[in-house]
């Protein structure tokens, strides 16, 4: 889950340049000011050759995290989607995870951005599954973090920014401190909003409930996957408000994330989450969204793009 698998090649600013020589100068102002945005997005090994999946809509989502930020990226969505394809065959691998990151780079200091320049990087590496294989099946414990959720109004959900995920490394360590494998974050005012990296879904009684966008969580691209799936295998989703104890008594409770993917909830706060293991609805989303990324359900081919 920490140590990044080295690979060749690293994409910056139009070139492909050696891994090691991917470097960045000490006072890129991003590293002082947290100016940055970036995606996670995986590449898998299917049947008819790798695929990235939503690979466009993942760059879309970079261009639209960096217009918030009033951030001009200058590359367009299909420079940065045809970088990221040949990126991954010049390393040579079939799956692997995707880092693209567009950062305010060397050449001022203070708070105001707009004098440094616009860098932007992709870097691909072989990556397993996030939170542990053994996961996806026996689930994981997760704990309800004292850390609120960043309000809308001070770091939008909107925004996948490295400022932003400050907030989330507190409540990771804290739940690691506590014996747990991942945190749950509530909002200001006290609703579910996600783990520090996924979204969080929650079923009762066969109905899928997830915090809605305005509740401060990121417009996750798994999570919108998910929302398609359920509904495609004929599941009513609701995206409502949650608090802490809908979480306590649901059925299942699952997150979903590009890095993540799908993982069940098998504890929460040490309150066992109905059976205590993958429950037959995580399963079934679980089984469809694999099928879906290995391109086995021609629905949803067009999720993937083609390297």
């Amino acid at each position: 889950m920490a140590t990044i698998a080295q690979s060749n090649y690293i994409w910056k600013n139009g070139e492909k340049i050696a891994w090691e020589d991917a470097t960045t100068h000490i006072l890129s102002h991003a590293l002082h000011y947290g100016t940055a945005v970036f995606e996670g997005i995986r590449c898998y090994q299917t049947d008819q050759g790798s695929a990235a999946f939503r690979l466009i809509e993942h760059m879309e989502r970079l261009q639209q995290s960096a217009h918030i930020i009033m951030m001009d990226v200058p590359y367009s969505t299909a420079e940065l989607v045809e970088a990221t394809a040949d990126l991954i065959c010049v390393n040579g691998l079939k799956s692997c995870y995707v880092r693209p990151i567009a950062y305010r780079g060397y050449g001022s200091i203070g708070v105001n951005p707009r004098p440094a320049p616009v860098d932007v990087a992709i870097a691909v590496w072989p990556w397993d599954a996030y939170l542990g294989a053994e996961s996806l099946q026996k689930g994981i414990k997760a704990g309800i973090s004292s850390w609120r959720q960043r309000s809308v109004n001070a770091l939008p959900g909107a925004v996948k920014s490295s400022a932003s995920y400050l907030n989330s490394g507190l409540a990771h360590m804290e739940a690691l401190d506590h014996g747990y494998s991942e945190a749950i974050l509530l909002n200001e005012s006290g609703m579910v909003a996600e783990g520090s990296g996924e979204n969080i879904f929650a079923v009762r009684n066969d109905l899928i409930i997830t915090p809605p966008v305005s509740d401060g969580v990121l417009e996750g691209i798994t999570r919108s996957s998910i929302i398609e799936l359920a509904t495609y295998l004929g599941f009513e989703v609701r995206e409502t408000s949650l608090v802490r104890t809908d979480l306590y008594v649901a059925d299942e409770v699952f997150f979903t994330g590009s890095a993540a993917e799908v993982v069940p909830i098998a504890e929460i706060d040490g309150r066992r989450i109905g059976s205590g293991h993958r429950g037959p609805v995580t399963k079934k989303l679980q089984d469809s969204f694999f099928d879906a990324v290995a391109g086995r359900i021609e629905e949803f081919l067009p999720w993937l793009y083609r390297i």
